[in-house]
């Protein structure tokens, strides 16, 4: 199963001092990113190793530090180590020597993925999962062999290691991904690992004084859904009131929880209230539940993602886990597999309902050239080409505005189901109030495009507003993955505009509806709409005409990743 190593999630900020050493990171940074002539998938402004398979952040001393799993070997999944990455903004990257490669028993098949933690006087710890001798998963520790380096390359592992094995009634192959401890008014840390037991994904939670002798609690939450194992499960405070984050230990009365779990090839969420005296967590509204219609950090290609507290500007980032649309055959020619999503702010929303993501403000560096159009309107079945731009890499905001909805169709109040309403009314079908939205890395001839886009509906009385990714016609090639998906955007569009952002790369999509409380990510691979020959479009293919309050679109310039060197090639077995 290919999805058990994704979340190493230690993006810490590092901060020490600018001297010398920025300097020398200057001098070896070159773009390694997207070479359209032989390389049209390789993303421009994404983070992704130069060669073979990846899929955790932190924030230590003025510097990010992004941890990920590694193939040092190859393009799938396999020998998997933490490499280890560096930044100032998070945005341009220096990679560095792997952190953590198999060593001992404790973790002789994997250093699988894991979480940072802060402790007393800014020490990082790392928690990880190691697959032993046995091929049982077990979560150790490793810490940096000196604290004086700013870049804190060498990590030296616990001899008490491994510190927690898999409970009594706990299969050993479902028992992974610790996350960063959080710290109660008792002084004990507490984290969580992910597991299944008697067939329901659960996050079992862990207790100790000392970081070392960790004792077992129990569940942090019975959940009554029927899910696969929880994978890099994630939990963390988000204020109520206020617009910056809360570190992990932060409590209060003006907080709710996030409790995250992967799991069915989707990142869910729900939100609750913890009572640290009794380590309990109580759900405010529902239930994990499998279905479209639960809340999901992103309805598309998006997985096993990490949160961490950046410090510096008090705000807490996501990251996620970008897998491939295509097939093994083809990562394997094209030498690479999987990326990292773009950096995300995640806050709780006004009304406390959901959170709300939108793409770090540093993302904004790498605008160039800009089109903008104000106030335009835009008939039905037309398409309107976005010119003056680089299509194939772009950052693309635009907001409509509904001046006639009582022509919105009404739909069958058991009708819940998103993905399978995207699926049925793709960009292709003609509706009234939608599909209208972007048409991105589109072929000139049309033959070829990612449709993102939106419906206007009646349900039981009240609008609602469908957000669509349809990846049918993305590519003229076979054998790819072309899902449709799609998620509801909680807004009222007699008040509201209905807004979307869409971050375009060469094979990636990350498109943000509604100011961010609906998120939809789509791998893609034209045939056609590669490089200069990409277009890009704003469409309405609904019988009603909509308004185009503004539009603005700028190309995106390359990220800075440097160069690997000296990177350790571990023995395998």
């Amino acid at each position: 199963m290919k999805s058990l190593l994704i979340c190493v999630l230690g993006l810490f900020f590092a901060g020490f001092g600018y001297g010398a050493e920025v300097g020398d990171f200057d001098h070896v940074q070159r773009n390694l990113q997207s070479d359209t002539t032989d390389q049209p998938y390789r993303t421009g402004y994404h983070f992704q190793p130069p060669r073979n398979w990846m899929n955790g952040p932190m924030y230590y001393n003025g510097v990010y530090h992004l941890f990920y799993q590694y193939n040092p070997y190859g393009a799938v999944w396999g020998n998997i180590v933490w490499a280890h990455s560096v930044s100032y903004d998070l945005i341009n990257w220096v990679n560095l020597e792997d952190a953590i490669y198999p060593t001992g028993p404790f973790d002789v098949n994997g250093c699988w993925s894991g979480s940072v933690t802060l402790l007393p006087g800014d020490k990082p710890a790392i928690f990880y999962t190691g697959s032993d001798l046995k091929k049982h998963q077990v979560q150790n520790l490793a810490m940096p062999k000196n604290t004086s380096d700013p870049l804190l390359r060498e990590w030296v592992k616990s001899p008490h290691n491994p510190l927690i094995t898999p409970p009594n009634g706990t299969d050993p192959n479902f028992f992974r991904d610790p996350t960063t401890a959080w710290q109660g008014e008792d002084k004990a840390w507490r984290l969580l690992v992910g597991s299944q037991i008697k067939g329901r994904g659960t996050a079992i939670l862990y207790k100790s004084k000392d970081f070392i002798r960790w004792s077992m609690i129990g569940s942090l939450f019975n959940s009554m859904a029927e899910t696969d194992m929880w994978e890099c499960p994630d939990f963390y405070p988000v204020s109520t009131k206020s617009r910056n984050s809360l570190e992990t230990s932060d409590q209060g009365e003006l907080t709710k929880h996030v409790l995250k779990a992967s799991f069915n090839n989707h990142d869910y969420y729900i939100l609750g209230n913890y009572e640290m005296k009794t380590d309990r967590f109580s759900v405010e509204n529902d239930d994990f539940t499998v279905s479209t219609s639960g809340l999901r950090y992103d309805y598309g290609k998006f997985y096993a993602s990490k949160t961490f507290y950046d410090s510096a500007k008090e705000r807490r980032v996501l990251w996620g886990w970008i897998t491939e649309s295509d097939s093994e055959a083809f990562d394997i020619k094209k030498g690479w597999s999987g990326l990292q999503s773009i950096p995300r702010n995640v806050l709780l929303t006004k009304s406390g309902k959901q959170l709300v993501q939108w793409p770090i403000k540093e993302m904004e560096k790498l605008r160039a050239k800009e089109v903008t159009t104000l106030s335009m309107d835009l008939k039905g079945g037309s398409a309107v080409e976005v010119s003056g731009i680089t299509a194939a890499q772009a950052d693309v905001e635009v907001s409509f505005k509904i001046t006639d909805l009582a022509k919105a169709e009404t739909i069958d109040h058991n009708s819940v189901d998103p993905q399978l309403l995207c699926s049925s009314k793709t960009a292709s079908v003609r509706g009234k109030l939608g599909p209208f939205g972007l048409l991105a890395l589109a072929s000139e001839d049309l033959k070829e495009q990612t449709a993102i886009y939106f419906h206007v509906l009646k349900k039981q009385g009240k609008f609602v507003v469908l957000m669509c990714s349809d990846q049918s016609r993305s590519s003229l090639m076979g054998g790819l993955d072309k899902t449709s998906y799609g998620g509801f955007i909680d807004l009222d569009p007699r008040r509201e505009k209905i807004s979307l952002r869409s971050l375009i790369d060469h094979s990636i999509i990350e498109s943000f509806g509604g100011e961010g409380k609906t998120c939809i990510t789509a791998r893609v691979y034209p045939s056609l709409a590669v490089g200069n020959k990409a277009r890009l479009y704003v469409f309405n293919n609904g019988t009603v005409g909509v308004k185009i309050s503004r539009l603005s679109a700028w190309s995106m310039k390359n990220a800075q990743i440097a160069p690997i060197s000296k990177r350790r090639k571990p023995k395998t077995n």
